[in-house]
């Protein structure tokens, strides 16, 4: 990853906002308050009270910007460090500190973690793409414990809560989808997660047993991790970045806060280099994503 932002969204107000537009846009301006787009005006020779980039919607006689409506509205934080924040959040593999953001953008702490959050707001789906798997497609799934786990994990303050259980499904060559079971047991969020129909492997937890129509298990206990295609090798590989970047980069993660960054690491494993993606195409998709979404600082879950 490199931290030389020579790209001009980087570092020109203007083309930041218009890079912002045109993902936002792609094809013209379209009012946040009434939809229209055939009658949206520029404020042309703005005043120093108007915004920059303010539109006009001769429909309905609203003013608005490109964040209005964003998980960037009412943020004073110019555009152009939202762009290198974005980037250096999606080009880490194991995640950026927001101590390190507010050193390299010069903002403070506070603001530096309020803006990655709302980064990940943006990263995280607004709707869930249906059911992963189908007919003929091989789904791995998987727990994970960001502590100790239910065989060593002993009673006491000193040890890590048993609520902190995470859940990840990826389809063999496709999406990875993680949940925080947060107290709901594994069979449920198989149901809303898990297209039935799918090739279901996983390890040898008889929860998974009748989850789906075709259900093969490696037994880790007897140190069995792979036979022929049936491993969950691919979840293990992932668990390895997330953990690392849990552990090393981030530290310390309240539980409510837990869904962004699982929403964080799962989007940058969807749009990862080995499908081609490069760090700024990465960033761009993430962008698309603002839309929809308000993260207040007060209500940051």
């Amino acid at each position: 990853m490199s931290y030389a932002f020579t790209d001009p969204m980087f570092t020109d107000e203007t083309a930041a906002r218009e890079a912002l537009e045109s993902i936002r846009w792609p094809d013209g301006p379209i009012c946040v308050h009434c939809g229209a787009f055939e009658h949206i005006v520029r404020v042309a020779g703005a005043k120093q009270s108007h915004r920059p980039g303010l539109l006009y919607c001769n429909d309905c006689k609203g003013q608005f910007t490109v964040t209005v409506g964003t998980v960037f509205e009412r943020s004073k934080i110019p555009l152009t460090k939202w762009w290198m924040a974005t980037f250096m959040l999606a080009s880490s593999k194991k995640g950026v500190s927001s101590h390190q953001i507010s050193r390299t953008l010069g903002v403070t702490y506070k603001t530096a973690w309020f803006m990655t959050h709302r980064i990940r707001e943006a990263m995280a789906p607004g709707v869930k793409g249906g059911l992963l798997g189908g007919s003929g497609v091989t789904v791995e799934a998987d727990e994970t414990f960001l502590s100790k786990s239910t065989k060593t994990r002993k009673t006491g303050p000193l040890h890590a809560k048993p609520d902190r259980v995470v859940l990840s499904l990826v389809e063999r060559g496709g999406s990875l989808r993680s949940v925080h079971l947060d107290g709901k047991d594994v069979r449920r969020a198989l149901v809303e997660n898990l297209d039935d129909r799918s090739r279901l492997v996983t390890d040898g937890a008889k929860t998974y047993v009748g989850q789906a129509d075709q259900h093969e298990s490696v037994d880790h206990s007897k140190y069995e991790w792979a036979r022929g295609d049936v491993h969950t090798n691919t979840l293990e590989g992932f668990f390895s970045i997330f953990k690392r970047g849990m552990v090393g980069t981030y530290q310390h993660c309240k539980t409510g806060h837990l869904h962004r960054y699982l929403a964080e690491f799962d989007f940058r494993y969807n749009n990862r280099s080995a499908l081609g993606i490069s760090d700024r195409e990465r960033t761009v998709n993430a962008m698309c994503g603002i839309e929809g979404k308000r993260l207040t600082y007060r209500r940051p879950d």
